[in-house]
């Protein structure tokens, strides 16, 4: 308890004593408009720690001017208490702490400011940041701004720079603070004539960055040491509307309310039109000033449009990104740096992203394209650019192929070199899948089956050729001395496939396959992603993903989104007791549980008569005919099967398809006959399959020729196909498109589909509409 008794006479008073007010005095004259708010911090510090309060203070003050025979009156009284807080302040708190409280009576003197600033009609993005610049330059110190307080101005500036979901700002009002968006502000262009935000894509990376390593509370030290994101630079969303603006090209933002076919058709004069616009000379200057400014490094120019990676839509892989090799004269930079710019631009215009957003109730949004320029992760081997490894990875694990595998602890999808061959479906190859709870747990026991399914191509920018390259992985590895091979590979030696044991091991790349073991066992990748996962999991609130690479032993975070809610937890039983006739095909292996009922057409793209075609402009063809299709069925409910691999850029694999041509149908399902060598790798991670989630559509894979395994093909290739009366002009390939009507080939019955993701199986099989199970 404090003294009821004045705290010291003036004869208590030392040299020591006044010479430490007067310096504190001293450092607090320099700001006199605030002098009152430092006291009284003062103050409630100082009856905080049980020192004295300010009724005490005012005893003390009154007995001095008593003893001192001095004329009574307020103000006497006002400024003798203000020698006394300064006295008692300066005796009992160190210099620091001092500086703490004289620094916190300026940033909330400050943060007024800024709050009066962002309250204002008319305010412009000079007047905050000259606002927001004021307040973090006072030194962040140890005490800091209420949380109560700062979260309504943090939101102001997410909403005005980053981004007005609102699903977003609830997420990022926690974790982004007042000095992050300064940081932030600083790397950011703004387009002379047009304001704008730095888009999803951009946000969501900032995001994860702040999560994992906060400013004002402690940060996890392996996060510290490990975590990065890339030196990033964006321009506002106002850049690229400007352009649009400049070159009078308004009746672009219309073209979305046009039937698909229009839309289709029109694409390619759009994109024709763009490439050959310019940009402003006063824009063209901005340009020139940030390539002079970053130097000769590889960038990429990613799309980050106002509505990419919300919440609760990713549009996943439906905007463009562009590796650009950024060498060579200034001129050349900057031709290649406008043209990833308009390639990024032309892809707002594109069937895939205008339906995907249609699909989604999203048209009527004004969707704006932000550029999120990086520098790209990795080191320069001779002409070659790329990571040692990237990937994507998921909180939660849906591919889990042993109860042994803990899905709450998440997975990897990972590759050596630039992380494209892990978000896209190519082929023929593999990704290596890591269940974070069991890292060096795989499907493949045998060291041939190993072999198999491990990466054979890597991707890489080739700066020679200013573009990306794919290389075989035996090739690469010859041409380049890489420091990093132990981690990536391991070794054949007479039919056993093992990881190297010593760093400086000479290693034959024609005996390697790339399987990260040492990689996933000697370094702490695993760790920190599964450390990593979590917290992003636990602040978003629901599960996410995230883009990575690692290079030269560090973690660098390309993107963060959350996961849309799908029925991938959906605990499905299959029904027992089906009749065997009734059973038209059975899976072993489901990602997820889910049931679609009463599919009324088949499509059949029969995977042998896929095959045997010669051409290149025949397998095109195909996706054609699988595009043709999904809009005659528009309304119904199908399912549509087909050859391994389907969406993969290797037409010797699959079909050829994007979102646009299969978001009708509700089951995509992948046959693979071992006979022509497709096996379906799962893309759980992909573009792709972000895609199947988000327009409800169930992936499969059925391997006809495994033990076990039902699929009675003759029922699509027998029954009547349907082409005949919806598209008789339709050229089906000699047979290669088969539709089947469902009830027309069963009395009645509907093809019901059941995946169950804890059993592993699935089943499709037929049933009346009213039948239960």
């Amino acid at each position: 308890m404090m003294n009821d008794t004045p705290y010291f006479t003036s004869a208590d008073v030392c040299a020591q004593d006044l010479v430490r007010a007067y310096r504190l005095y001293h450092r607090m004259v320099r700001y006199p408009h605030i002098l009152k708010q430092i006291r009284e911090l003062f103050l409630a510090a100082l009856c905080e720690r049980n020192i004295t309060c300010e009724e005490s203070v005012r005893r003390d003050a009154a007995q001095q001017l008593k003893s001192s025979n001095a004329p009574p009156g307020e103000e006497s009284l006002r400024d003798t208490m203000d020698a006394l807080i300064d006295i008692y302040f300066a005796r009992h708190f160190t210099w620091e702490e001092i500086e703490n409280y004289i620094n916190l009576a300026r940033k909330q003197d400050a943060f007024n400011g800024l709050t009066r600033v962002l309250n204002s009609e008319g305010v412009t993005t000079k007047d905050i940041r000259e606002s927001l610049k004021e307040f973090c330059s006072i030194p962040q110190g140890s005490l800091y701004i209420s949380p109560d307080e700062a979260i309504g101005v943090r939101v102001a500036l997410i909403t005005r720079f980053i981004s007005e979901q609102l699903p977003f700002v609830g997420v990022a009002k926690n974790h982004i603070t007042i000095r992050d968006l300064d940081e932030l502000m600083e790397r950011i262009f703004w387009n002379p004539r047009r304001g704008g935000r730095i888009g999803g894509k951009s946000a969501g990376m900032f995001l994860a960055y702040k999560i994992l390593l906060p400013v004002l509370s402690e940060r996890d030290p392996e996060l510290e040491k490990y975590v990065r994101i890339p030196e990033s630079h964006y321009f506002s969303s106002g850049f690229l509307t400007d352009f649009l603006d400049s070159n009078n090209l308004f009746s672009f933002h219309s073209i979305k309310y046009k039937d698909r076919e229009t839309i289709e058709e029109e694409y390619g004069k759009i994109a024709q039109t763009i490439e050959k616009a310019a940009f402003p000379p006063d824009v063209l200057m901005q340009f020139r000033g940030f390539l002079d400014k970053i130097g000769e490094y590889p960038l990429i120019i990613r799309s980050s449009s106002l509505l990419e990676d919300n919440l609760g839509y990713t549009f996943s892989g439906k905007y463009d990104s562009v590796f650009i090799s950024n060498h060579g004269d200034m001129e050349v930079r900057l031709e290649e740096f406008t043209r990833a710019l308009k390639q990024v631009l032309t892809s707002v215009f594109t069937p895939r992203a205008i339906l995907y957003r249609r699909d989604h109730n999203l048209l009527d949004f004004d969707e704006r394209m932000s550029v999120l320029v990086q520098k790209v992760v990795g080191r320069q081997f001779g002409n070659y650019f790329f990571p040692f490894a990237a990937g994507v990875a998921f909180s939660k694990n849906l591919f889990s192929w042993t109860p042994r595998i803990d899905k709450k602890d998440g997975m990897l999808r990972m590759v050596a070199g630039l992380g494209t061959r892990a978000v896209e479906r190519v082929g023929p190859d593999y990704t290596r899948l890591v269940p974070l709870s069991h890292p060096l747990l795989r499907p493949e026991v045998e060291a041939e089956e190993i072999r198999k399914y491990s990466q054979k191509v890597v991707d890489v920018l080739d700066l020679e050729n200013r573009t990306v390259k794919s290389i075989a992985a035996v090739d690469l590895f010859r041409e380049v001395e890489h420091p990093d091979l132990f981690y990536a590979v391991s070794i054949d030696s007479e039919g056993h496939l093992s990881a190297p044991l010593f760093r400086h091991e000479e290693i034959d790349p024609g005996l390697a396959s790339i399987t990260f073991d040492n990689l996933l066992s000697k370094t702490p990748l695993a760790g920190l992603m599964k450390k990593a996962l979590r917290m992003l999991e636990e602040a978003y609130g629901r599960p996410v993903e995230v883009e990575f690479a690692w290079d030269a032993g560090k973690l660098y975070i390309l993107q963060c989104r959350a996961v849309p809610a799908t029925s991938q937890a959906e605990r499905i039983e299959l029904p027992d007791g089906i009749p065997p006739d009734r059973v038209l095909f059975t899976c072993g292996f489901c990602l997820m549980g889910a049931t679609v009922r009463n599919i009324e057409y088949v499509v059949y793209m029969n995977p042998k008569a896929y095959a045997e075609l010669s051409t290149t402009e025949e397998r095109l063809a195909a996706g054609r005919i699988v595009r043709r299709i999904n809009r005659l069925l528009e309304g119904k409910v199908f399912g549509l099967f087909g050859p391994a691999r389907w969406g993969t850029n290797d037409l010797t694999l699959g079909i050829k398809v994007g979102y646009e041509d299969i978001n009708r149908t509700r089951i995509l399902a992948e046959v693979a006959f071992e006979a022509l060598g497709s096996t379906p790798e799962p893309s759980y991670g992909t573009h792709f399959f972000n895609d199947l989630v988000e327009a409800n559509v169930v992936p499969l894979a059925i391997y006809p020729d495994r033990d076990g395994t039902v699929f009675r093909e003759e029922f699509f290739l027998n029954c009547p196909n349907a082409l005949d009366t919806l598209a008789p002009e339709l050229d089906t390939l000699d047979g290669l498109a088969r539709v089947v009507h469902v009830p027309s080939c069963t009395d009645g019955k509907y093809l019901q589909v059941y995946l169950s993701g804890q059993q592993g199986r699935g089943l499709g099989f037929f049933a009346y509409p009213d039948e239960t199970f």
